[in-house]
């Protein structure tokens, strides 16, 4: 199996290490499960002139062109898919990776931008795509390739707003707490490619194929490959988004002034927008899929799995405290299921930033939240990843924490509570060595959070 915990030996050197090792034999086995390149080749195939994509059969005339497109932080193997079964039937193709992910392809252009803030690479990235599908022509293929990651790493604002405005909006939505739905809703509303816009001038009969991996609770092809599809989201979702999180005070003039006039021209695509393109809309992994692949790896083990939900959603250190309740009963009373057993958890947790911060992310939050509820604990181990392999703005993708964490904290003189009120949570972590370093993975769905219980 896979090893992509890059830190292994450091996270085993202290605190309970047998369930540790265990706990990391488990989300090692689920990050396995969630690499879209097997999941691609699988459903696609290519015999002479039969392109068969998810059971829908292509023909390829000598006239038929293909083209790839994409960006986002699961989209290399997918394109690395496409690249080996196409090879030089692909007639052009440009996918846009984070700045950082390693990789090579034979007949796709490759480039990188920055993520989660966009830069200019991310503004030159999408005016390459745009160019490049000025060439599709009816009947050509367009696979689009869009994964989680994109809102960043592809980006081209409307007119009346700046790159910078751009980024200065997107800073100010990952802070406020919003759910990544309603962040979406604004993003695309001040887009030019995204909400659909990106494909709504492919000529008629141009053959659309979205090959996606979803990072969203639900699965709603609009928030993970929105530049290629319809949105159902609306101008009054985006100023509902900065009505509840009271943004409007804090997003740049250009951005507030569009929102607020919510122009009918600017409005995203429908389904009718699209409705001159033959589109294949397939998903190639789900959101939940680490939460189940865990369950199955625990099994294997000979552990009891209780997936708790898949769909958790806000403050992350609300659910460390949550499933540091859940373990405790269970330690205490053997209910609502005995041990040995792990508890799954999955969603997307967010983390509310104010005036003060540092280095941080949701699921690291998450950990520093359950390690301070369960110092007296010595038979529990938690561990929160992101499975991209980037926990908000870091370089670290998670937690692993025990009954010893808070122990050792307090002998170091570090203040757990402090760090999570400056949410300054990194470098206590990586002086703890209770950090999780993956590198990116080059997958990216749901956070999986287990607590494994001896």
């Amino acid at each position: 199996m896979t090893d992509f915990i890059r830190n292994r030996r450091e996270l085993l050197s202290h605190g309970a290490v047998a369930l540790r090792s265990v706990a990391l034999d488990i989300a090692n086995a689920a990050l396995a499960a969630l690499d879209p390149y097997p999941a691609a080749r699988r459903i696609i195939s290519l015999r002479e002139k039969a392109l068969t994509v998810g059971g829908r059969l292509y023909r390829l005339d000598e006239d038929t062109r293909v083209f790839v497109i994409g960006a986002g932080k699961a989209t290399f193997p997918i394109a690395k898919a496409l690249d080996e079964v196409l090879g030089s039937r692909i007639h052009k193709g440009l996918v846009i990776c984070k700045r950082g992910q390693e990789g090579a392809l034979q007949h796709i252009d490759l480039a990188w931008a920055s993520h989660p803030i966009p830069d200019v690479s991310s503004l030159e990235a999408a005016t390459l795509t745009k160019e490049l599908l000025a060439n599709v022509r009816s009947g050509d293929i367009v696979f689009s390739c869009f994964t989680g990651g994109s809102s960043a790493l592809f980006v081209a604002p409307q007119e009346s707003i700046t790159l910078d405005e751009k980024a200065r909006t997107n800073r100010a939505l990952l802070a406020s707490g919003a759910a990544i739905q309603e962040i979406n809703a604004v993003r695309k509303h001040i887009s030019s490619v995204k909400g659909g816009r990106l494909v709504r001038d492919l000529p008629a009969g141009t053959r659309l194929i979205n090959l996606t991996v979803s990072d969203v609770v639900g699965d709603s092809l609009d928030c993970i490959t929105d530049p290629s599809v319809p949105d159902h989201s609306s101008f009054l979702d985006a100023q509902r988004t900065l009505d509840k999180y009271r943004l409007w005070t804090r997003l740049p003039e250009a951005v507030v002034k569009l929102l607020r006039s919510a122009p009918l021209h600017a409005e995203t695509c429908r389904e009718a927008s699209l409705s001159h393109l033959d589109r294949l809309d397939l998903l190639l992994i789900r959101n939940d899929a680490a939460c189940l692949a865990a369950a199955v790896a625990a099994q294997v083990k000979g552990i009891t799995p209780v997936l708790l939900s898949t769909l958790f959603d806000g403050e992350s250190r609300e659910m460390g405290r949550f499933m540091a309740a859940i373990a405790k009963q269970i330690c205490i009373t053997g209910h609502p299921v005995p041990s040995p057993c792990v508890l799954v958890g999955g969603g997307e947790g967010t983390v509310t930033v104010h005036d003060e911060f540092g280095q941080g992310g949701p699921n690291q939050e998450f950990g520093v939240s359950f390690a301070q509820e369960t110092k007296e604990l010595g038979n529990v181990v938690a561990l929160a990843l992101d499975t991209d392999g980037t926990d908000g703005p870091t370089a670290v993708a998670g937690a692993m924490v025990d009954s010893s964490t808070a122990q050792r904290a307090e002998r170091a003189g570090i203040d757990l509570h402090e760090s999570l009120r400056r949410h300054d949570v990194t470098p206590v972590l990586r002086k703890l060595d209770d950090a999780i370093v993956t590198g990116a993975t080059g997958t990216n769905v749901s956070d999986l959070r287990l607590v494994l219980i001896s």
